[in-house]
């Protein structure tokens, strides 16, 4: 199986489920990154109820250097799923039959088979789920052509606290982005088109962030630039960017010394208050 799919072009994993295929997702991207130097991409492809669906996900990948995880409760469909690979010369990976043989054998009890029971029985969100797969989509300014689909977007110096407090929103539910500010570095030109109002800048005093920046320099165990980077530095650097989220027109809350859990609030609250009940976007 190792010589089948060993090649340069590889290059897919696909994630089928009959639900969303979100652990089986972390799995193979928990897994991937025991191999640093690959570039492989992981789509998920959920909701596969019917032979049909396989079909075409069959069609979509057999032209493609790639492989199939599937997490798929219907013994029936994970044998389809297993034959049209075999037929059209794809990997295919079961990660939830042999376990659930196992369990049945060992209970001499039939499963059954409910696509998304875990979800229901464990009130799993899927408005969480959709927030936080767009909070680390747009982490740190990636994918700036989708910024419009924030809810929430977050302005900062590097080390300001962005990340953590957009992925403590994103777990209540929020779709937050976040953009660093560096001086002298232009912004996303899409930031002109979306709603100043849900644009939150993040201000931090100089002692605050000046140990943050050091403490990520020894987490990293390296140099880092902050590191050298002088308290009056530090000042003018804060006042730079206060200055552009003035003219700008953004509303500045302080998270100097703060928990992340006041902050979110502090946000939550205005937003809420702006949009009402607008403040979730439809989706």
């Amino acid at each position: 199986m190792i010589d089948k799919i060993a090649s340069n072009d590889f290059q897919m994993i696909y994630i089928a489920s009959c639900g969303e295929g979100i652990n089986a997702f972390n799995l193979v991207e928990s897994t991937l990154v025991q191999f640093p130097d690959s570039e492989i991409s992981v789509v998920k492809v959920g909701h596969i109820r019917s032979e049909s669906q396989v079909d075409e996900l069959i069609d979509k990948v057999k032209d493609i250097e790639s492989l199939i995880v599937h997490t798929m409760v219907n013994f029936k469909l994970r044998q389809y799923l297993t034959r049209k690979g075999i037929e059209h010369h794809i990997v295919t990976i079961d990660l939830m039959g042999p376990i659930l043989s196992e369990i049945q054998a060992f209970l001499n009890k039939d499963p059954l088979e409910k696509p998304g029971l875990y979800r229901e029985i464990h009130h799993i969100d899927l408005k969480q789920v959709s927030a936080i797969d767009f909070a680390l989509a747009h982490d740190d300014g990636l994918n700036p052509d989708t910024l419009m689909g924030s809810e929430i977007v977050l302005l900062g110096l590097s080390r300001a606290g962005k990340t953590p407090l957009s992925m403590y929103m994103a777990v209540m539910g929020w779709k937050v982005a976040n953009i660093p500010y560096v001086p002298g570095v232009p912004m996303p030109r899409i930031l002109d088109a979306v709603d100043r109002r849900r644009v939150i800048a993040l201000n931090i005093n100089v002692e605050q962030l000046s140990s943050h920046r050091k403490m990520r320099q020894e987490s990293l165990g390296t140099a880092d630039i902050y590191s050298y980077v002088s308290k009056q530095d530090i000042e003018d650097e804060i006042q730079n960017a206060q200055k552009y989220y003035i003219t700008r027109g953004f509303s500045m809350i302080n998270v100097s010394n703060k928990p992340i859990e006041t902050s979110a609030e502090e946000i939550i609250e205005m937003i809420t208050r702006r949009f009402m009940a607008n403040a979730h976007l439809d989706t």
